[in-house]
């Protein structure tokens, strides 16, 4: 049963990418990757031509097919789509979802050589094979939006191909690494000295138990980010973390590595792409849970400085269950793609 009954309804397809190149991913992880495609009311075969196209980036622990799960109380994201659509909030468009689950529990959408080349696999092998099928998007045309670890994705990927992408909102993304991550090393360690400070003991620890807990979930997070953003080829599953095991004291070369994705590292650098964009949106609850809001304040800052061209929102709510601001986004990018 849909939330909103009246609104014209869409369609999702699927399709599957076999990918090349996840192969090299130390993971062990599937390279068959499913895609959802959504197609709005009325677009019959050959289905969106002429569409623009967004791409959902979901947050660490999903993936993009949960979006388009049936939601209680709820609507998922292509009947958010179809209301929007039908209200006139927006003009139709074509939106992917893919599946970009992974062994660690989640992806920040770049390449390593641990976790997979996941910007490679996405704008070289997924939007083609779904450009190719569904007749949409192409140069100019083409979005990016995603909250959390998607928000990230998504931000970065605006800020490293904007020859690729047109358009971007960044819901609540990673930024500020040491307000998000250094709290959460203490626990990481003590959780690691349970198991004799393996990574590769604890690892089989958690795939092997009946259920998982918060707590064990938050420590394959950050094996997930250390993975991504400083993979070591020569440790298990390429995970090694930027701090002593029994001190937890920084280690500043691997530390700086993580340093070099935070989003607020890399911004002066790339505002030249970031002003090619036709649309730059930002947002995040301003008690989220996670220290975000103050990594936002400053990016938003930051773009100002560099006058990029922008929308900033700060809203009074956390982190959790915020997929009604894509009320606010989804318009934006869909207004600002169908501009010549």
């Amino acid at each position: 049963m849909r939330r909103h009954r009246t609104s014209p309804r869409g369609r999702v397809e699927s399709l599957v990418v076999d990918s090349q190149v996840l192969k090299s991913n130390l993971l062990g992880d599937p390279t068959a990757r499913e895609v959802h495609v959504y197609l709005p009311p009325g677009h019959e075969q050959p289905s969106g031509r002429g569409l623009p196209l967004l791409v959902d980036l979901v947050g660490y622990s999903g993936s993009g097919l949960s979006h388009t799960n049936w939601r209680n109380f709820g609507e998922n994201v292509p009947e958010r789509l179809d209301r929007l659509i039908a209200e006139g909030a927006m003009p139709p468009v074509v939106a992917a979802f893919p599946d970009c689950f992974t062994r660690l529990g989640g992806n920040q959408y770049i390449n390593s050589v641990a976790v997979g080349r996941w910007e490679d696999f996405l704008i070289d092998e997924m939007l083609p094979a779904i450009e190719q099928r569904f007749d949409c998007g192409g140069p100019g045309r083409r979005g990016v939006f995603g909250k959390s670890s998607g928000g990230y994705g998504a931000i970065v990927h605006a800020m490293r191909r904007a020859d690729t992408w047109a358009a971007v909102a960044c819901h609540s993304g990673d930024m500020g690494f040491e307000l998000m991550y250094w709290g959460n090393f203490p626990r990481t360690l003590q959780a690691l000295a349970r198991h004799g400070l393996s990574i590769e003991r604890f690892v089989t620890a958690f795939e092997a138990a009946n259920k998982d807990t918060p707590a064990d979930v938050s420590v394959i997070e950050h094996f997930s980010m250390a993975a991504t953003y400083d993979p070591d080829p020569e440790q298990f599953l390429g995970i090694r973390l930027p701090v002593d095991l029994e001190t937890c004291e920084v280690l500043p070369e691997r530390w700086a590595n993580w340093q070099a994705w935070d989003p607020l590292s890399m911004v002066d650098q790339c505002a030249e792409n970031l002003s090619r964009l036709k649309a730059v949106y930002l947002d995040c609850g301003d008690v989220d849970q996670c220290n975000l809001v103050y990594g936002a304040r400053r990016f938003h800052r930051a773009l100002s400085r560099l006058g990029v061209d922008h929308v900033y929102d700060e809203f009074p709510d956390n982190h959790t269950n915020i997929d009604y601001r894509m009320d606010r986004s989804l318009p934006l990018l869909a207004h600002a793609l169908t501009r010549s």
